[in-house]
């Protein structure tokens, strides 16, 4: 179980990462502010700035239409419930939503369990969709990729033997993601763990702190690598940057 400390500095620092994404867009990057209590983060780089790895026209879809679609639907769900949603953070609603066998986490709070089962789906869906995504676009850079440094690299070590053996974990966790989720390498009490999620589920909601994803919803690779997801993800490697996941490990450790 997370404790309170804790559950405040990681509310602390996601709200951070979500809320201020970079501002360095590129100009082929025009996707338009989303109106409501949760808007569209823009991109920290140009669209095409992960090219050959991950496409434009990938990017500009993945985006600004499915991650836009997430952020409109959670806003109509929170318009529909101000009084007990309007207050609260992203991540205070997905850590409040409980982890319903998730990891090791929260039960649901007593304010999500008067909301409507629909809205609590939204929430969860739509909720996920747009923190998981705001942290996805954090995690990746144009020229990314080697190997994380200091305390992350020694933490991998320590946890999985070396970053190898860590990175055929983690990718066999990917691939082996049955249909649409994520794959996650997260805080667990204080300890890295590999986890795979379905749908847009979150690994706040379990109680435990993500560091890096990577999303094998096909919508995020098919223009490019069609039903090949290995192909994609062993690319991805090349865009992961290590230097925003160092520094959330380093934030968010016990």
């Amino acid at each position: 179980m997370m404790t309170r400390r804790q559950a405040i500095k990681t509310t602390a620092l996601v709200t951070a990462a979500v809320a201020i994404a970079p501002a360095v867009i590129g100009q082929n990057n025009p996707v338009p502010a989303t109106a409501g209590a949760f808007t569209l983060p823009p991109l920290p780089y140009a669209l095409d700035a992960l090219e050959p790895h991950i496409d434009a026209r990938t990017m500009e879809i993945h985006h600004g239409k499915h991650h836009k679609a997430y952020v409109d639907n959670l806003n109509k769900a929170v318009a529909a419930h101000p009084g007990i949603l309007t207050a609260l953070r992203i991540e205070q609603m997905l850590q409040e939503l409980g982890g319903g066998g998730v990891g090791i986490g929260f039960d649901m709070s007593k304010k999500m369990s008067e909301l409507p089962v629909n809205i609590r789906t939204t929430i969860r869906n739509n909720g996920g969709g747009h923190f998981n995504h705001s942290l996805f676009w954090q995690m990746m850079k144009k020229d990314g990729g080697g190997e994380p440094k200091v305390e992350l690299g020694k933490a991998i070590e320590l946890s999985f033997g070396n970053f190898a053996d860590f990175k055929t974990k983690f990718t066999e966790a990917a691939t082996k993601t049955f249909g649409s989720g994520w794959a996650w390498l997260v805080l667990s009490k204080g300890k890295l763990a590999i986890l795979s999620l379905p749908n847009q589920d979150s690994p706040l909601s379990g109680g435990e702190q993500p560091l890096l994803a990577l999303d094998v919803w096909e919508h995020a690779y098919y223009l490019k690598y069609q039903n090949k997801r290995a192909d994609y993800i062993a690319a991805w490697w090349n865009v992961v940057n290590w230097d925003f996941v160092a520094e959330r490990y380093t934030k968010l450790k016990v």
